[in-house]
């Protein structure tokens, strides 16, 4: 097992450069099983997640090539099952994406229930309704499922609830379904929007993106051929933000779109923090003897606040000065990591769905465990905020999202290391 061991009380000051969406990497590697032709993917993140992705799509049969750089090279011509349930695939959610491309290129699939975090059931009802729509059958056995379909034909679909992996799943499948398909009550996460790009620049016809209406005129064939590069980490950069203001920081964040960005910039602002933005840069700093002010959270879909910056944003509020509160919408089961916080010092309050923050907090180093990607990021946020030293376990779960994360905060004047048991 490897951990973190990060002496507090640090300063972070810097500048730092963000890596390629996992989520995006995730969904566009998974839907070049779709193509008939190789493609070119660049600024893939160096980090588990998406190595698993790799590994199973060339256990589909595809050849993979792997470049300095965060370049991959992905040939899907030779893909020779539609059976992905090797051990692999149990253990990320993205897998799922899966089902759409196998069915849209192979007329079958089989994969297992969808694996990843544990934070709360990951239903894929809206996933089915949709493969339904266009014509295809399913089983589920053993915790297997099975997708059939003879043909997809293009139909009108309209989830119950807004759903990312729904929206990416149907759209990748409907990309080379007969006719027209159009997905209301879409999701609009950014990485939706570059999926979609990416697929059109491979030879789709995908309208719509980011908004809730989503129209995919389906196509006989997606050539590729092209070269596409995947969007900066929305998330990897909210937690660079936060990690400035929590430890009175200042840190330059470069290689993103500050419009994705806007839901915690407005959060960060109304708590005091300072905010400079670029075309391509944000610049987040604590003006000196100026104390963070608590405020309230909601997370939402998108355009909403993001769930995967719940767990960085309730370290934050126990910096802060006042009663702040976090209302979880989103997961069931997102505050496991609170125990842990509250053996730091932290004052919380768990009721449902809402943790009630009371800060100032003094925040002293324990040994706390990872419990999940994000809640790992947490943990190594309040490490660097605490006095004393704060051991991180199980740290591969912050490694399945963040590339080369200990290395970026000793670049920024964090004193980290990572120690293996």
């Amino acid at each position: 097992m490897a951990s973190y061991m990060i002496k507090g009380g640090k300063r972070l000051k810097g500048e730092v450069e963000i890596s390629g969406s996992k989520n995006a990497a995730l969904g566009i590697i998974a839907a070049s099983m779709l193509l008939d032709g190789p493609c070119t993917i660049e600024n893939v993140p160096g980090i588990a997640d998406v190595c698993i992705m790799i590994d199973i799509c060339e256990y589909l049969g595809a050849e993979v090539t792997r470049e300095e750089g965060g370049t991959v090279k992905i040939d899907p011509a030779k893909l020779r099952t539609c059976d992905a349930t090797n051990d692999k695939a149990r253990s990320i959610r993205a897998s799922y994406y899966l089902m759409g491309a196998l069915l849209g290129r192979l007329g079958k699939a089989i994969l297992y229930m969808p694996g990843g975090c544990d934070f709360g059931t990951r239903p894929i009802d809206q996933h089915l309704k949709g493969f339904n729509a266009l014509g295809a059958k399913h089983s589920i056995e053993f915790g297997k499922i099975t997708l059939t379909a003879d043909r997809l034909t293009g139909d009108h679909v309209y989830f119950d609830k807004v759903s990312v992996g729904s929206t990416v799943n149907l759209m990748i499948a409907a990309a080379k379904a007969e006719g027209v398909t159009v997905i209301e009550n879409a999701a609009r996460e950014p990485h939706i929007v570059d999926i979609a790009n990416f697929l059109n620049t491979m030879g789709a016809n995908i309208k719509g993106a980011g908004t809730d209406v989503i129209r995919i005129t389906g196509v006989r064939t997606l050539p590729g051929n092209s070269t596409y590069a995947v969007i900066p980490d929305q998330i990897e950069a909210g937690t660079f933000m936060i990690a400035a203001a929590a430890t009175t920081g200042d840190i330059r964040i470069t290689n993103i779109i500050p419009k994705h960005m806007e839901p915690l910039t407005a959060k960060l602002e109304e708590m005091g923090a300072v905010i400079e933005t670029g075309d391509e840069w944000i610049r987040v700093y604590m003006q000196r003897r100026k104390r963070l002010q608590a405020t309230n959270f909601m997370t939402m879909p998108y355009p909403g606040f993001p769930t995967d910056l719940q767990p960085q944003s309730t370290v934050l509020l126990t910096q802060a000065e006042g009663t702040g509160r976090m209302n979880e919408n989103v997961w069931d089961n997102r505050y496991q990591y609170i125990d842990d916080l509250k053996m730091m010092g932290a004052e919380v309050l768990i009721t449902g769905r809402v943790a009630t923050v009371e800060g100032p907090c003094k925040l002293t180093g324990a040994r706390v465990t990872a419990r999940d990607l994000r809640a790992g990021a947490a943990m190594v946020i309040a490490g660097l905020a605490a006095a004393g030293t704060t051991e991180v376990a199980d740290v591969r779960a912050i490694e399945r999202g963040y590339e080369n994360f200990e290395c970026k905060l000793r670049a920024l004047g964090a004193d980290i290391s990572r120690t293996e048991d």
